[in-house]
């Protein structure tokens, strides 16, 4: 089973790689990230949780918190390129305080509701479907902001 989570987790990724990305909407995009450790390219597809299309920037949450490695690894070398569609442009990331990043989910909640129940049951965060409830959880999920350079 866990073999088979890992591939449907990478899935996206290999999407995105031959060209099929896009096909996911504009609701996801693909993180190029260079591994702490290792210093290789690394890929991860995430769920855009908010767009400012004034600043030129893309708002995402890492729902496994702090410890995944894509976090981990952007905290260490904040240089990054995101693809968004077909367009591969390069972004700074920017880790958001904690309140910011409560509020970010409330308003999130109440825009997608269904999709944030389900998110919430996945990544084993509790949150009692009121907006303050999701604000709270909100509270322990780290949210990134990717600013196009």
């Amino acid at each position: 089973m866990k073999i088979l989570s890992r591939v449907l987790f990478r899935l996206p990724i290999h999407l995105y790689k031959i060209g099929l990305g896009p096909l996911l909407g504009p609701r996801f995009l693909m993180l190029g990230h260079t591994g702490r450790v290792s210093g290789l390219t690394r890929h991860a597809v995430i769920e855009v949780v908010e767009r400012d299309r004034d600043l030129g920037s893309y708002t995402v949450c890492s729902g496994f918190g702090a410890g995944s490695q894509w976090y981990r690894n952007i905290t260490e070398n904040p240089d990054v390129a995101i693809q968004v569609g077909w367009k591969v442009m390069p972004a700074l990331a920017v880790p958001l305080p904690p309140e910011e990043g409560a509020e970010i989910m409330r308003d999130y909640a109440a825009k997608h509701p269904t999709v944030a129940r389900w998110l919430m049951r996945m990544i084993g965060v509790e949150a009692d479907g009121t907006p303050e409830g999701y604000r709270r959880a909100g509270l322990a999920l780290p949210f990134v902001k990717l600013v196009v350079k």
